[in-house]
């Protein structure tokens, strides 16, 4: 097995690097679209929902999970599960005709048990924290 040389250790992780910036790139100008398109339906309908309010609660999560991930270069599992709480809530709220008691009790649950992980996180964060 060849030993990989710190020069070219280095250069991977230049690509890497690189690789990641377009990667968020992507991410913040898909993201931008979305909320572009989301109002100019809003704009169109002449109305504005509470699905749509939603919706950019999560685009704006997603730009600031980006944000956070370029200023720290971390990106904390909380606002994946912020922006999961979210989802669900808006999937409840448009389809609140349609879905029946045992799916609301079931996404509710959901909710519920991704709350209890970021208290869980947090209280990990806090009083379980590890020396780096």
């Amino acid at each position: 097995m060849k030993k990989i040389t710190v020069a070219a250790d280095g250069r991977v992780m230049r690509v890497l690097y690189i690789v990641e910036w377009i990667g968020l790139l992507l991410i913040t100008l898909a993201t931008m679209v979305a909320i572009g398109q989301e109002v100019a339906a809003m704009v169109q309908r002449r109305v504005v929902l509470l699905e749509d309010i939603l919706l950019l609660f999560i685009y704006m999560e997603v730009i600031t999970m980006v944000g956070l991930y370029l200023t720290s270069g971390k990106l904390p599992v909380r606002y994946p599960i912020y922006i999961a709480i979210v989802a669900i809530a808006r999937y409840i709220t448009i389809g609140l005709k349609e879905i029946h008691g045992w799916e609301i009790i079931g996404l509710s649950a959901a909710i519920l048990v991704l709350a209890l992980a970021i208290i869980a996180i947090r209280y990990g964060h806090k009083y379980l924290s590890y020396d780096e």
